[in-house]
Parts: structure tokens; sequence; C-alpha cells
């Protein structure tokens, strides 16, 4: 009976082993759960479409200082780089010459008004004297056409003392418009000409500036072409507002606004140049200097915005996203996307509202792959315990 009670107990043992070793077998062999996949869900919004395009500085006004009469210069009246206002001497030429030239014209009019009082009387008399037949109908018309003579004789006089006063008046350069002036290529005593090839200084008005933007006519008349169908709309007063990136790609502060773009398309680059105005108060903004604008160009009305990170490219170079559909799977998906907003694509067809695009966790997925969706978190760790920059790397 002892015998029979033993061997029960021992089967009783050994089928409890048995089951707690199956037991933990059972346990190693589950499936793991699938890998978290970070996503987006795709929504559509309003865009600003932003282009930035090389531009180059140049100066709102220009004019080159140049002497208008000859002689030698007696003095420079400005420092070089400073400001100057309009109508403010800058160089000085001798003035003896046109001194001289003013009184020979004053002294040939006095001459020319007293020689019309001699004459009118004459006229009068032989307008008389014909009268009563005592002299020639013909000495009467010479001596009228006599006084004639000399009204216009004080006449020329009188323009010829003012174009003597003129020129006189022009031996003190004055500066054509208001800006900074640059250095002056012309020095005390040298000798000046109106017809001579180079300016004595060049005066620029540097607030506001203008920046000329090289555009090219291709995509210029794509975008016009989107703008007719309807595809864009205008962004209204915003579609008319620049920013600028520095040549150190710092962004200039005061935005400017578009003033026209060319009639004519360069036909050696195929471009189109764009002028913006802006105001240029602290003088930071010099002509010549190379600077890219962002232009405001149109609305995209129903534009999806997919993060980079998420897009990829198949073997024919077109951009692909990987979709998590509602069965919780992976599948490839070709997007059309042509243009970036700071980090984010805008796709314009392939995806619709409401789907899910993976973004992080999907490095050695493959289509078809079972995931479990969380959604994504810019800046937080990307599934699997790595940060996004990481897996960027990763990529």
């Amino acid at each position: 009976m002892k015998r029979k009670f033993a061997a029960a107990a021992a089967a009783f043992v050994l089928s409890g082993a048995l089951s707690g070793c199956g037991g933990g077998a059972s346990e190693q062999q589950a499936p793991p759960p699938p890998p978290q996949v970070a996503f987006v869900e795709v929504r559509q919004e309003s865009v600003t479409l932003t282009t930035e395009l090389p531009g180059r500085i140049t100066a709102y006004e220009t004019s080159e200082v140049r002497p208008q009469v000859n002689g030698l210069i007696r003095a420079r009246l400005f420092e070089e780089g400073d400001r100057v206002a309009a109508g403010q001497p800058l160089y000085r030429i001798d003035p003896a010459p046109y001194q001289a030239q003013v009184a020979s014209a004053q002294a040939a009019l006095r001459r020319a008004q007293a020689a019309t009082g001699s004459t009118a009387a004459l006229a009068r008399r032989y307008r008389e004297l014909v009268g009563i037949n005592a002299i020639s109908r013909q000495e009467a018309e010479n001596a009228r056409t006599g006084a004639d003579q000399a009204v216009a004789d004080v006449a020329a006089g009188r323009a010829a003392l003012r174009t003597a006063q003129v020129d006189l008046g022009r031996t003190t350069v004055r500066a054509p418009i208001a800006g900074r002036i640059g250095r002056s290529l012309f020095t005390t005593g040298a000798l000046a000409s109106s017809s001579q090839t180079e300016a004595l200084a060049t005066i620029q008005r540097i607030d506001p500036v203008f920046v000329d933007i090289q555009q090219s006519s291709a995509d210029l008349l794509a975008l016009r072409r989107r703008l007719l169908d309807g595809d864009l709309t205008r962004g209204g007063s915003d579609a008319a507002r620049v920013r600028l990136k520095l040549e150190d790609g710092s962004t200039y502060g005061p935005e400017g606004r578009l003033k026209f773009a060319d009639v004519s398309v360069d036909p050696a680059t195929g471009s189109q140049v764009i002028r913006a105005v802006f105001p240029n108060p602290r003088g930071l903004l010099l002509p010549g200097m190379y600077a890219r604008a962002e232009l405001v160009e149109a609305t995209e009305p129903n534009a999806i915005l997919v993060p980079q990170r998420a897009v990829g490219r198949d073997e024919k170079g077109q951009p692909t996203v990987l979709v998590i559909g509602r069965d919780s799977k992976l599948a490839r998906r070709v997007i059309q996307a042509s243009r970036t907003r700071g980090q984010d694509w805008i796709v314009t067809g392939g995806l619709k509202p409401g789907e899910r695009v993976a973004v992080d966790g999907t490095q050695i997925l493959q289509p078809g792959a079972q995931v479990t969706p969380v959604p994504y978190r810019p800046g937080a760790p990307a599934p699997g315990g790595q940060p996004p920059k990481a897996q960027a790397q990763a990529k």
C-alpha cells in the first residue's frame, strides 16, 4: 500500500514539473508585439508659398556730379563719404573768366538799350515827314526797321547776359540730389571740362534701396498658370511683401515690398528681373551687396504638409511615403511634392485627409509590416529609444 502511494506521489510531482517546463517554453516562444511607428495624420490647410531668390542691392537714386563749365577747380567743399543735401555746394571752379563775360554782356545790353531811344525817335519823325511827302516812303520804312532791330538787339543782349550769369553760377558745382557722396576723383587745381568723360564724384541715395531679384521665367510662367487655373490664390497685401537675408546669413529686420517685374526676359539668362524696395534708415544695406530675397508668391488653399524626414525616393526618383492602413500595416505610396516650406514638404497629390503617414520607426521595416501606430511629437524620443536626430543619422 505504501509503495502504491509513493509511486502515485512521484507521478504527480513529475507531471507538475513537466507542465511547469512546458509553460516556460510557451512564454519564450510567444511572438513580440509589433514595433512602434510614429505617424502624422494628414490634414489640409492653407499654406503661403514663398520662394528664395538671389538679388543685388542698388541705390534708389544715383547721380554723377559733372562740371557744366570749363576751368580750374579752386576748392572742394565736402568731405568724402558725407551725406549731402540737394543743392549743396560741392566744388568751386575759377569764376574770373565768367565774371568778365557777365560784365561784357551787361555793357552790350546797355549799348543796345541806348540805341533804341534814338532809332525810335527817328522812326517817329520819318513817319510824320512821309505824311507830307517830305521824304520818300522807303526812308521811313528803313527808319522803322532800324527801330525794330534796336529792340531785338536789346532782347538778344538780355539773353546773352542771362547766359553769362548762368555760366557764372555753374562755377559753383552743386549736388543734384540728396544722398551719400563717394570719393572725389578730382582734386583742387585739376582742370574741369564740361565735355570730360569722368564724373567729379557720385552721389547715391540709399534710404530706401532697391533689391533687383532674378527669377526664372519658367518658374514665373508656372506660377502664373496655376494662378489662372485657380489652383493658387493671391495672398492679398501679403503677396507684395519681401524678406531679405544678408551675406552673413542674418535676416534683415524691415520687410520690403515689390515694386514691379520687368516687362521682358533676358535672353542670355532666361530670367526676369523683379525689383523690391527696402527701407534703409541706418545705412546697413549698400549698393552692390549680395542678398537673398524671400518672396511671398501666392497661397495654396488645400495644401498638405508632411515632414521631410517622412519622405523618401524610389528607384525612379519619385517621392514616396509609408502610409499606415486601418489594419496597422505599412504601404508605400507615391506622392506629388515639388517644393518645401521650412522642415515640411508641400504635398499636392497622392494623399487624402485622415490618412496616417509614418515619420519615425520605419528604418528596418518593409511595406506590409504590422506596426503599432503612435502619434508623432517633434523633439520627443523616437520609437525604439533613439532620439529623432539619431534616427535621422541612421537613415
